[in-house]
């Protein structure tokens, strides 16, 4: 499944790629708390990367944690003016998977982890597509699918 937010006008946007990770833990999910709100854990690709390898790295980075990436969630795009960015073309790949163990410190100083309960989370993740893909992972998980 795959959901494009906001509406394209004609302007040079600067397209992102990235991929995230939606760990569930004890009916919590795990998520990155900032002084914006909350993020899902994972970030923007670097060249020649992978999704999987995307999302190893900033876990590692965010919050110092081996993860294991399970399945495809859904994906989701938007156009918006970013206040640094100019037009901004975010593209964006969720996967469900487990956090294993923190192998370093993070390196992120801004990021915590936290976990919480998905009826606290929904609709409060800072970035809307990120809102609308863990509905998706809570509706496959209702349905037994993940």
């Amino acid at each position: 499944m795959h959901k494009i937010f906001g509406s394209k006008i004609d302007a040079p946007y600067l397209t992102r790629k990235g991929a995230y990770l939606i760990p569930f833990k004890n009916s919590k999910v795990g998520v990155v708390k900032t002084s914006k709100g909350y993020f899902l854990l994972g970030g923007g690709l670097e060249a020649n990367e992978t999704d999987i390898q995307c999302i190893q790295r900033e876990c590692k980075e965010e919050i110092g944690f081996e993860v294991k990436i399970g399945n495809f969630i859904c994906s989701a795009e938007t156009y918006m003016k970013h206040d640094t960015l100019g037009f901004f073309h975010p593209v964006q790949t969720y996967y469900d998977g487990t956090l294993l163990r923190q192998i370093q410190l993070p390196v992120e100083k801004d990021h915590s982890l936290v976990w919480i309960e998905y009826s606290d989370l929904k609709n409060n993740m800072f970035v809307e597509m990120q809102n609308w893909a863990l509905q998706q992972w809570w509706k496959l998980k209702q349905e037994r699918k993940l």
